[in-house]
């Protein structure tokens, strides 16, 4: 990319897109495409071609979806199918019939096999029965990735395909209900602790295993891959580390300062026991995380005090 090409940014107002667009701005890209989803519905085929149609972007940083945690994702399963499959139809074959230079598409590590050996490869894909919980999530960006794969054989469309491991960090959604689970125990932990209730409940048993990536770190990668890669396979984007989620508990509770006690409400699903990334092919191609998470958790945690009021 030339720091005057013109790039649209799907989904610009989460926490991957708006990571991208200030990474984007702070390396000087100056021809930067943005629309809220008040102002284009990618849901809607015929708004859509025509936004391509209008801007022809050169590039595409596709960042968009519809996510959420454990709760929401079982809960609203035909909504997370349906609207995150459409959207990347609309959105990638867009890109090609206007003749996008390159796209990338943003993926999940939810696509991988609830069993897949540890550490995940990208070359496990569909090798096995996906997580339950999330299983209509994981299947629309499974999609995603094969729409890039076969638009790629078919038109010869230069469009990648990235599965980030567990994002959090600046802009993160907070949500009782409907958030991951690190931005939800910074919730519950900071509640706690204004509240000073004596005990934190956790979904789960506390064992599953799990790998975090902050937010600006992720789209360095993004931006690095969109320059540097140009490939037909997926590449998979984390630190490959991880830990418990009674250790990220641990770790949070300390950030925010609660003193009181944990308890794990085993009646509630763990979802898949461990999802560690092997990012062996990202090193290779040359990038590398830069924040440690305990510095992370401590960036989130400022963010969220910045906005605590405005989600109540």
């Amino acid at each position: 990319m030339e720091t005057t090409s013109s790039i649209y940014i799907a989904g610009h107002r989460g926490m991957v897109g708006g990571a991208i667009k200030r990474h984007l701005e702070q390396q000087g890209y100056t021809n930067l495409i943005c629309r809220t989803s008040d102002e284009l519905d990618l849901r809607n085929q015929q708004a859509v071609e025509d936004f391509f149609a209008t801007e022809k972007p050169e590039y595409v940083f596709f960042a968009a979806a519809k996510v959420g945690g454990i709760m929401a994702n079982n809960t609203y399963r035909a909504d997370f199918l349906y609207e995150n499959l459409i959207m990347e139809t609309n959105v990638i074959h867009a890109a090609y019939k206007y003749e996008v230079t390159k796209l990338l598409f943003l993926g999940s590590s939810c696509i991988y096999p609830k069993f897949a050996p540890q550490p995940l490869k990208e070359e496990y894909l569909l090798t096995g029965p996906l997580e339950q919980t999330n299983e209509p999530y994981a299947i629309a960006k499974i999609a995603g990735i094969k729409l890039c794969e076969t638009y790629r054989d078919q038109y010869g469309c230069d469009f990648i395909s990235a599965m980030p491991t567990n994002l959090y960090g600046i802009g993160d959604n907070y949500h009782p209900n409907n958030s991951h689970v690190l931005p939800a125990l910074i919730r519950r932990f900071h509640e706690a602790k204004e509240k000073n209730k004596p005990i934190v409940t956790i979904w789960g048993t506390g064992t599953p295993m799990r790998e975090f990536l902050y937010s600006e770190d992720l789209a360095e990668a993004c931006v690095y891959l969109m320059n540097h890669y140009s490939e037909r396979e997926l590449v998979n984007i984390g630190t490959g580390e991880d830990l418990s989620i009674k250790d990220l508990a641990l770790l949070i509770k300390k950030t925010v300062g609660y003193q009181g006690a944990l308890e794990f409400d085993t009646t509630k699903p763990d979802g898949t026991p461990r999802k560690l990334m092997d990012v062996s092919k990202l090193h290779n191609i040359g990038w590398r995380h830069k924040t440690d998470l305990n510095d992370g958790i401590e960036l989130a945690y400022r963010d969220f005090l910045k906005k605590k009021f405005a989600i109540r």
